[in-house]
């Protein structure tokens, strides 16, 4: 049972409840899919087939599958090698080549096997699961969306009816992100297998720099540990440039800000490409060059830079240190494409040493040629970020800026169409991340595209979200292949979780799918995705959900709704009095940009329990920030606003808190009438909270936040809610007045031990 419906089962008593609304039953949205009414019930007396001469894709399918059923629902089913297909329940995967596919299609029937690269049909009625796949990839995303159909209740293990005919929209679905650290090499996995691989993307661009450990220039691994230090014990995620100019940001948690073996790298791509997913490198050269700089100023193009971003193509030296390093990538990665960057010519010309010589668009045509060269001289394409080959983006000529000194000074802007057409290799795969129109005037949105096409290459949009405006004439156009939304923080759960779940899972349907939700309506549907896709990521299931007792707690003690109801709502704007149910609840004031009359913490609400995990159900008065983690390097957390925390007090005396971050854990009672809408970045998106479930009463929302209790064993006894005063965020401003309004909470209680079995005896002391 999930925790809706034990939070259903507990919240009915006291007038909350659940908005009747369903998580999509496949997603990617399916292009053909109809339910049927008989679900196909899993038990250890189904088997999974193989032929009797399985190939390895084949055996692979059968193994994760079997895998899935005994880790997640506790069911365990054989793989079984068959000639032909027996009487009785079994699941069966395969291409549509499989001879035993084949017969079942000839007894049974099953929806056309879609003609076209990676589709599949997928058919599943009371007696048999069966995925047809058109080749190895369409039986791969047929088995995922057969995952997504698993579900366990009260009478067991099933699989959704249903028929599907699916194949993807686009070629390239990709996420790009940074190689993971030694610490979240696991969760990268599970991020490969419990989410890529689920909602069928296909490639990861996976950004190294210097963060392998490097066999021909050691001297760059130990650089890039200096640099890293440098930047996060100054609290910086870019270093500064001559007279207080703007630098590259620096990527400096590439790999955790550590330096990975080449066996882990190694086995990172092994893992990626057993799941039908692409690793490209991305190997920043010419600017973002930070890796390259560390111990070889000698090439760096403005000599005495605290930490120098853009190396001098007119140095030979410097390729022969760039080839060597890429040789090493291309062993232990054995990559089809590599990514070179090339985006954010930020230097100011004035103080570019090779510049004085040669205009640095031809330098920067120079470096992309050499680059080219080498890669496809191996067999390898190239791709590159495509900013400077568009005079909108990037400006004629040269682009006028100031320093936070109010130093005037000239970046470097695009190539002319004339030397874009001359001297850039067409076969170049461009990423495109310059197709905002909401940012039409600054030169980015759709006719950036048309000018690449023009050009001749082909692009994918990256930096990629859901907001993208008329998508279907934009994916329509022969040069998009595809796209890859960005993550520019830390590989790990947190960064992930906090901020990109809307980034990826949108664009996850854009890309595959032809049924596109509006912002809005994905917003909800993502949100309701989210214990699950929690669930999954993190690898673990909460108590809760692991059929423990749950038991009200009771708010009385603390209650405070009566009291603070008028200044409540002078202060934020939210009326209690709107809220259908009367039971106690709890509100505590978050001071911000002005004095709030809210109290600041709560009474102690009584525990005295040996509790598995707590479960909160709370929301704010109105929304608050959740920031991008890359705003603050040295401290991912804090880019979430911290409205207050839950403290926590054991018998024993000691204390511990749990935070309540918006965005991460809370949103506000209002979220489900209209998400809140946020700053990300440079841009704004919808609303969402990974670490918490949302719950309805009426037009109100309710977010249920389970934590777990660190101290298993010791006994809790009491818990106050309190508010912060003065929280500053990330672009060092007081968050804003608010509130914290708890609606309830639950306990989740340590398992009984059963009671002692008395068999018979059955030995000679009988």
């Amino acid at each position: 049972m999930n925790l809706t419906s034990r939070l259903f089962s507990v919240l009915a008593l006291s007038g909350l409840w659940l908005a009747a609304q369903q998580q999509p039953t496949v997603f990617p949205i399916p292009q053909r899919f109809k339910a049927l009414e008989s679900d196909f019930r899993v038990d250890e007396h189904v088997s999974i087939l193989v032929t009797q001469k399985a190939t390895p894709a084949e055996t692979s399918l059968a193994r994760q599958l079997a895998a899935e059923f005994s880790d997640r629902y506790g069911v365990a089913l054989r793989v079984q090698p068959a000639a032909t297909v027996p009487p009785g329940r079994f699941i069966l995967m395969g291409t549509g080549a499989n001879p035993l596919i084949k017969q079942y299609m000839a007894r049974h029937g099953l929806p056309a096997v879609p003609a076209k690269a990676e589709g599949y049909a997928l058919k599943v009625t009371g007696n048999a699961a069966v995925v047809a796949g058109h080749d190895e990839a369409g039986a791969f995303y047929g088995m995922q969306s057969l995952r997504q159909l698993i579900r366990k209740g009260g009478t067991g293990v099933s699989v959704r009816g249903v028929e599907i005919e699916d194949w993807p929209h686009l070629p390239f679905r990709g996420i790009r992100l940074y190689l993971p650290g030694h610490e979240n090499i696991a969760f990268f996995k599970r991020f490969v297998k419990d989410f890529m691989a689920l909602y069928k993307f296909n490639k990861v661009i996976l950004e190294v720099n210097a963060s392998m450990r490097l066999d021909s220039h050691p001297e760059l691994n130990a650089g890039w540990l200096d640099f890293v230090k440098s930047l996060n014990y100054t609290q910086r995620y870019y270093p500064q440039g001559p007279r207080q100019s703007y630098q590259n940001s620096a990527h400096q948690d590439t790999a955790d800000g550590e330096i990975v073996e080449k066996e882990q790298v190694r086995d990172l791509v092994r893992y990626a490409n057993a799941h039908f997913i692409e690793v490209i490198p991305e190997i920043p050269t010419f600017t973002h060059s930070y890796h390259w700089l560390t111990r070889h100023r000698e090439f760096a193009a403005i000599i005495g830079q605290e930490w120098p971003d853009t190396y001098c193509p007119s140095d030979e030296g410097i390729y022969k240190m760039v080839f060597a390093v890429m040789n090493e990538y291309i062993d232990v990665m054995k990559p089809k494409m590599i990514h070179i960057g090339h985006d954010e010519m930020f230097f100011p010309v004035e103080y570019c040493r090779c510049c004085v010589k040669r205009d640095p668009r031809l330098l920067f045509a120079d470096d992309v040629r050499r680059l080219h060269a080498f890669l496809t001289g191996k067999g390898i394409k190239v791709a590159m970020y495509g900013d400077h080959l568009v005079e909108s983006v990037r400006g004629v000529h040269r682009k006028q800026s100031k320093s936070r000194a109010g130093w005037e000074y000239h970046m470097p802007g695009a190539l002319t169409p004339e030397q874009v057409k001359e001297l850039i290799p067409k076969d170049i795969l461009i990423g495109n991340w310059f197709w905002h129109d909401a940012r039409a005037a600054e030169g980015r949105g759709e006719p950036n595209e048309i000018k690449l096409e023009e050009f001749g290459f082909r692009q994918a949009f990256a930096n990629f979200t859901p907001s993208i405006l008329n998508w279907g004439r934009r994916s329509a156009r022969k040069s998009v292949v595809g796209g890859a939304p960005s993550s520019w923080a830390a590989t790990n759960e947190f960064t992930f979780a906090k901020d990109l779940m809307i980034d990826f899972l949108g664009t996850s349907n854009l890309m595959w799918s032809t049924h596109w939700p509006e912002e809005e309506s994905l917003s909800r549907i993502i949100q309701r995705m989210m214990p699950e896709v929690r669930r999954r990521l993190s690898g673990k299931s909460l108590p809760s959900e692991d059929d423990n007792p749950v038991e009200a707690l009771d708010l009385s003690k603390a209650g405070n709704a009566a009291a603070v109801k008028e200044p409540l709502k002078q202060v934020t704007g939210f009326d209690l009095g709107a809220l259908r149910s009367g039971a106690p609840m709890v509100v505590v004031g978050v001071e911000g940009d002005a004095p709030n009359p809210l109290p600041r913490s709560s009474e102690a609400i009584p525990v005295n329990s040996d509790a598995a995990s707590i479960i909160f159900i709370h929301a704010s008065a109105r929304g608050a920030g959740n920031d991008m983690s890359y705003r603050a390097i040295h401290n991912f957390a804090d880019t979430a606003d911290l409205l207050g925390w839950y403290e926590v007090v054991y018998e024993d005396g000691f204390v511990t808190s749990a935070p309540v971050r918006f965005g991460w854990n809370i949103l506000s009672a209002t979220w489900i009438q209209k998400p809140d809408v946020i700053a990300k970045g440079n841009a704004k998106g919808f609303s969402y909270a990974y670490a918490a479930e949302m719950i309805a009463e009426g037009d109100h929302s309710w977010f249920a936040y389970e934590w777990v209790n660190p101290r298993f064993g010791k006994a809790i006894k009491e818990i106050r809610l309190r508010g912060t005063s003065r929280f500053v965020d990330t672009r060092a401003k007081p968050t804003q007045n608010n509130a914290i309004i708890l609606a309830g909470m639950k306990i989740v209680k340590k398992r009984p031990i059963p009671p002692a079995s008395n068999p018979e005896p059955v030995g000679p002391g009988r």
